[in-house]
């Protein structure tokens, strides 16, 4: 299993998949074919269905230039390994193609060459379930963060405080900022808002307020292509950071209580990655706001003083409770419903490790199983609920812009 450093990535929004993905692909091809007349390129299936309103084409022109690219989008086609395929030509002067290059990105920026597996980097983790961990964990004595600094080495403290940097200047950034979001649905930001009204709130209403307030903010900051961190993809950047934010006020904790809570969130991580899947393209939004719910409910509780046990409870429910969660982004943008989506998570994943801390984590369905069930889950949904924008929601939309009527309080 790779080091976590695979799965906290920073980058620009608003998709590590769709974005952040093939401006990785684009610079590997360009690095190949620097001396290309012009180059094309195909974005199949979910790619060529969301890629605009993900900004895919941009990062890609970005790269290689908008004078001497074409981008074809191919939504109706598919390549075998994943639904997020592309494929890079170079061409010469007359257009024949000289080179080409089949990639697939397969969420959180992470990269798939065609039938390969993803994109090699050593192995760090010899223990790849939750639950051999645990047992190793509980044999040795040892806390989540314990292993992974012992897997990782010292030196993921470091890494892991540029993590807590950008995620805490990406909430900042989002509680400041306000208009309205790019794209097609002139949603405007509402971070700034709650967090105002959060202020004004008794006890109650402010642990729902604050939570909401900074998921907002850092999933509206991902939404207009400001800088955040894959927290396990861009899409669900806002759980994590929002619950670690929330606790760290109200409980005092240290900057060091932090970094060891997005550690031990980053195996949990890890092993949904490694054994299932944070793509929404390949197992719907379950991959991504439900892996982040379960990141974040295993930091929180944590962070509350949960056991190894009640820590793995905690993640447990933060995955089994989002399985069969449909993507379906209105106009395939990373805005309806997804902002509101990592809201949720977040106050969610919070109930979550108080629930869990009220018991002593003596469950009956075991973490690992429940990452098979959402992968499994993944591979049945339809294709139009897994990130192309031809069912659910995003059709709902499309409908009604398209035939108003006077007596819906959302057309009129």
């Amino acid at each position: 299993m790779q080091s976590i450093k695979e799965l906290y990535r920073i980058g620009l929004g608003p998709s590590s998949s769709h974005t952040m993905g093939p401006k990785f692909a684009a610079e590997r091809f360009l690095a190949a074919h620097p001396n290309a007349a012009s180059y094309r390129v195909h974005l199949f299936e979910s790619m060529g269905a969301t890629g605009k309103g993900h900004l895919t084409d941009w990062a890609i022109l970005q790269v290689l230039g908008e004078e001497r690219t074409e981008i074809v989008w191919r939504p109706d086609d598919k390549l075998p390994d994943h639904p997020n395929g592309m494929i890079f030509e170079a061409l010469d002067t007359d257009g024949n193609v000289t080179a080409d290059y089949t990639v697939y990105s397969v969420g959180g920026g992470a990269l798939r060459e065609s039938g390969k597996e993803d994109e090699a980097t050593e192995a760090v983790y010899d223990l790849t379930t939750m639950a051999d961990i645990m047992k190793y964990c509980s044999d040795k004595g040892l806390t989540y963060w314990e292993y992974v600094e012992q897997r990782e080495g010292k030196d993921i403290w470091d890494f892991l405080k540029e993590i807590w940097k950008v995620m805490s200047s990406a909430i900042e950034n989002g509680l400041t900022n306000q208009g309205v979001l790019p794209g097609s649905i002139g949603l405007r930001r509402q971070a700034w808002n709650y967090y105002k009204k959060s202020k004004l709130a008794g006890k109650e209403l402010q642990h729902t307020g604050l939570v909401t307030a900074y998921a907002l903010a850092v999933s509206e900051e991902n939404a207009g292509g400001g800088t955040i961190v894959t927290a396990p993809t861009c899409g669900s950047c806002g759980i994590v950071p929002a619950v670690l934010r929330y606790i760290k006020e109200k409980h005092d904790s240290t900057e060091k209580d932090i970094l060891r809570a997005l550690a031990t969130a980053g195996l949990f991580g890890n092993v949904i990655k490694h054994n299932g899947s944070i793509s929404g393209a390949e197992v719907g939004c379950q991959g991504e706001v439900g892996s982040a719910c379960s990141m974040a409910a295993a930091a929180a509780t944590q962070l509350l003083g949960g056991s190894i046990k009640q820590i793995e409870y905690a993640a447990e429910m933060g995955l089994e409770h989002h399985l069969g969660l449909t993507c379906d982004p209105v106009d395939g943008l990373v805005q309806i419903p997804c902002i509101e989506r990592n809201a949720c998570a977040a106050t969610r994943a919070l109930s979550l490790a108080e629930m869990t801390l009220f018991s002593d984590g003596t469950h009956h369905i075991p973490f690992d199983e429940v990452v098979a069930v959402m992968t499994q889950t993944g591979h049945d949904l339809p294709s139009l609920y897994r990130e192309t924008s031809t069912g659910g929601l995003a059709v709902a939309y499309a409908d009604r812009k398209s035939s108003p009527c006077k007596d819906c309080p959302g057309c009129s």
